[in-house]
């Protein structure tokens, strides 16, 4: 009788113990394959494509973030239920990709510059236009429009300062800022409270990496991304623009994921 009475009790142990696994299992964030424990709560799951395009999933939703490649660059991903695009060029609006993708029951987000470009058989699906510091309400999620732009006289001509949109998203609590292709202008440096930041740097298009770090110090995002660094003469040294956070501040995390 003792020896039946231990089996149970050994069984009734590892069947605990499996369900305890297995909930911590669910309670996580993927990161570009890399797992983290995390409350319920905070489950991000950042997917980099390429460049500026990227994926966002929570446990409700899909956001597609400057979606390009074509169909191909989401064969592995779930359909979006929303999309952010942040500029007319063509390594953020690729109508093409948009065409390729399935857009019923998916809203789509953009500035007026690029609502502008599409086409009837886009323009057909939830398209909801914002201008800079505007705000949206999306199944909970909170999106607000920042400002992107040039400042060097060299570079003014290619982004305009009201034509484009960078995102600050709030999502269960984190603040999830986007930087779309934008130099360090003011209103990046004066940013509140940002948990996770993907910060541009290449040039000439956008802004070099001491600029970049220079305003991440400024506003000081618990974790930073690079990403959008491949400019004309190749990829922007993200070595150095870590070098440069650490240095003025150790407690900024700075994350590289795969984009090229």
């Amino acid at each position: 009788m003792k020896s039946l009475i231990n089996i149970l009790l050994l069984v009734i142990m590892t069947t605990t113990w499996s369900c305890k696994n297995e909930t911590k299992n669910d309670n996580t964030a993927v990161i570009n394959t890399e797992t983290i424990d995390k409350p319920d709560e905070s489950l991000l799951n950042i997917i980099s494509i390429s460049h500026a395009t990227m994926v966002l999933e929570t446990e409700n939703e899909t956001i597609y973030v400057d979606p390009t490649g074509g169909l191909e660059a989401f064969k592995d991903q779930k359909k979006p239920t929303l999309i952010l695009i942040t500029d007319i060029h063509g390594d953020h609006l690729s109508l093409e990709t948009l065409e390729a993708l399935d857009l019923t029951n998916t809203t789509l987000i953009a500035p007026l510059a690029v609502v502008e470009k599409l086409p009837v058989n886009i323009t057909q699906y939830n398209i909801v236009t914002l201008k800079n510091d505007d705000n949206f309400e999306f199944n909970g999620i909170n999106i607000e429009a920042i400002p992107m732009y040039n400042l060097r006289e060299e570079a003014l001509k290619y982004h305009s300062k009201g034509r484009g949109n960078g995102y600050v998203l709030t999502i269960n609590d984190e603040r999830i800022y986007i930087s779309g292709d934008t130099e360090d202008i003011p209103e990046m440096r004066n940013l509140k409270n940002i948990d996770k930041a993907f910060v541009c740097m290449n040039l000439p298009y956008t802004m070099p990496v001491e600029s970049a770090a220079s305003a991440v110090l400024d506003f000081k995002p618990k974790t930073v991304f690079p990403y959008h660094y491949r400019g004309t003469e190749g990829l922007s040294d993200i070595e150095n623009f870590k070098k440069l956070v650490n240095e003025g501040d150790k407690n900024i995390e700075v994350v590289f994921l795969e984009w090229y």
